[in-house]
């Protein structure tokens, strides 16, 4: 019996695959495992000032 709701994370977070292209650190995938075992953007090529830069404006 259920006595709260919890919404479960988002289980594999959404990259740009535009951004993370050329990246050496993700190889392209744009995210990464880190050792804790957690799936995450990579920092390299993920980053919100990154994202700003590609943004076309």
């Amino acid at each position: 019996m259920a006595y709260g709701t919890m919404t479960a994370p988002e289980p594999n977070p959404r990259a740009n695959a535009a951004l993370a292209a050329d990246c050496e650190v993700c190889n392209g995938w744009g995210s990464v495992i880190t050792s804790y075992g957690r799936h995450e953007l990579c920092r390299a090529c993920q980053s919100p000032a990154e994202d700003e830069c590609h943004d076309g404006s």
